[in-house]
């Protein structure tokens, strides 16, 4: 194993265990993504972008598509790592969990439209958007992040959901801490 590869596996081995719920151990280089541990084409694309996002190593479509193994993700992992970048990249800081409710326009805030919580996964974000898009021009999307969470878990959840009020969806985005202190929405 290159030093590049001891670098970078172990932290790639931490992703793929994360987001597809299974134990580290269970990574093997012969191991199917697809018919061992039931990724899916869908899985495969968050499995990239994890990757770029924290590791920075950006792995083209085409690349991704061919992948069947844990091995295989490794080394496209590895032909598409900048040596600089990898080393740079810090671990990342673990997903935030958020809690969002979407509250249409002249609604009452105590009677949320929808309600949904969980840790921020690509899926988590489609589905929350998904909500704010149907409850229309004016509604409002309130996600509060946990207390413990970084200023700049903060600003990856408002970067996710902020090009909504483009589409006439009143954002906002705290800490949970800052949500007990807050006044209720028309107070």
């Amino acid at each position: 194993m290159g030093v590049l590869e001891a670098s970078l596996e172990p932290r790639l081995r931490g992703i793929v265990a994360d987001l597809l719920g299974v134990g580290p151990e269970q990574l093997a280089p012969h191991v199917s993504l697809t018919d061992d541990l039931a990724a899916d084409s869908l899985d495969l694309v968050e499995i990239a972008l994890a990757i770029e996002t924290e590791l920075r190593i950006e792995i083209p479509q085409r690349a991704i598509e061919k992948v069947r193994t844990y091995g295989d993700l490794v080394q496209t992992a590895l032909a598409h790592a900048e040596p600089a970048e990898v080393a740079a990249a810090e671990p990342s800081a673990p997903v935030p969990v958020v809690s969002a409710r979407v509250v249409r326009a002249g609604g009452d805030p105590a009677l949320p439209l929808v309600e949904r919580s969980g840790k921020l996964t690509p899926y988590v974000v489609q589905d929350i958007t998904d909500d704010a898009l149907w409850a229309g021009h004016g509604s409002s999307l309130e996600v509060t992040v946990q207390a413990t969470a970084t200023e700049a878990s903060v600003d990856l959840v408002m970067d996710h959901f902020a090009w909504l009020g483009e589409r006439g969806v009143k954002v906002s985005v705290r800490r949970d801490a800052d949500a007990l202190a807050a006044p209720p929405p028309g107070a």
